[in-house]
């Protein structure tokens, strides 16, 4: 299947564009649902898959998109890169980007099509809904605690309108894509924070994203049912939330940071321990069981079992690797201001409710 030219007329219908590294098998999923929404589809579909993985795993998704009609690219490791590549390299208007883990419902395709084409022209983005699979991990049922993770991406059910939307389900206006410079590319990190400043920049020129609940996709819960998977997200998060404050300054707000606060509690503990005879380290614990209970307690909702109080503090306590990233994206942006800031995200204040006007 050749690439389009450069001169080459831009048709109505939808492509598909999905960033990948590894994940063979849930690749092949992700496939093989894509294969079954094209169908169903009112205008013509495609798909491209953008990759670096390394060969053996690049072999597998070569032949896997030649079993499901898919387009292979090999791309550059920056997600942001990849689903600018994917769009430029589009045959159709539309443009869809869903991640590697997720599985495409079969109306999917159809629902973001007939969405976009019926809005009105400042509406540039369709976000659909992303529902997680279920997991059976202690880290799975903890996390389910937390919006971290995974819990902007069931927003599209409940809104309207979005400031932004994640990219996992996001279908845009190619044309719109292409004039506000699609996704960044200069974030130091390969993934985490270009979909929020994608949803900036739509806002900036004057469009917004729309929701459409019934265009949905599966999120496999492999990367919020064990320890590390959480752990390599949320830190990866917490550096792209202060590469967020960077780029969008107006956006940066104080915020009290536990990981930065309880380092800073204990140097000054340690520090003053000769003085107090040791007394000063009794600060440590107590910052440790405020800071815990600060946190844990939006966690807890209605339920006060033993158990929802332990998964609430287990929660809280999983949710300091993303002020841990922070901290470490603050050291790596080497600006010791945002030891203590973080990124204003838009609240349901910047978002418009279902049945709102």
């Amino acid at each position: 299947m050749s690439d389009p030219q450069p001169d080459e007329e831009i048709r109505q219908g939808i492509t598909v564009v999905v960033p990948v590294k590894g994940r063979v098998e849930l690749m092949r999923r992700l496939l093989e649902s894509l294969a079954a929404a094209v169908p169903y589809c009112a205008e013509p579909a495609e798909v491209v898959v953008v990759d670096d993985s390394p060969e053996t795993e690049a072999a597998e998704h070569r032949a896997n998109c030649r079993r499901y009609d898919a387009r292979y690219v090999e791309g550059p490791s920056h997600v942001g890169a990849k689903r600018n590549l994917g769009a430029r390299l589009a045959r159709y208007d539309l443009v869809c980007f869903i991640d590697s883990d997720c599985r495409a419902d079969p109306e999917l395709l159809d629902r973001h099509v007939k969405a976009l084409r019926t809005a009105p022209p400042e509406v540039a983005a369709i976000a659909g809904p992303a529902v997680l699979a279920e997991g059976d991990t202690v880290v799975y049922r903890l996390m389910r605690r937390s919006w971290l993770l995974n819990g902007h991406h069931e927003d599209p059910r409940r809104y309207t309108r979005m400031t932004s939307a994640a990219t996992c389900n996001l279908a845009v206006r190619r044309e719109v894509f292409q004039a506000v410079g699609g996704f960044p590319e200069n974030s130091p990190h390969p993934t985490g924070g270009e979909d929020v400043e994608f949803g900036l920049r739509l806002i900036d020129a004057g469009h917004y994203t729309a929701c459409e609940p019934t265009a949905v996709v599966t999120h496999d819960s492999a990367s919020s049912d064990t320890f590390g998977a959480v752990f390599r997200r949320l830190t990866n998060y917490g550096r792209s939330e202060q590469w967020l404050c960077v780029v969008r300054p107006e956006r940066r707000r104080r915020r009290v940071n536990p990981v930065s606060t309880l380092a800073l509690t204990t140097v000054a503990a340690l520090a003053t321990s000769r003085r107090t005879r040791g007394r000063s380290l009794l600060a440590v614990p107590a910052a440790f069981g405020v800071l815990l209970a600060a946190q844990a307690r939006p966690l807890l909702g209605d339920d006060r079992s033993v158990r929802a109080l332990a998964e609430s503090a287990g929660c809280a306590m999983l949710e300091w690797i993303f002020d841990l990233g922070a901290v470490d994206g603050a050291v790596r942006e080497r600006r010791p201001g945002l030891l203590f800031a973080g990124f204003s995200w838009p609240d349901d204040t910047a978002h418009l409710r279902t049945g709102e006007q």
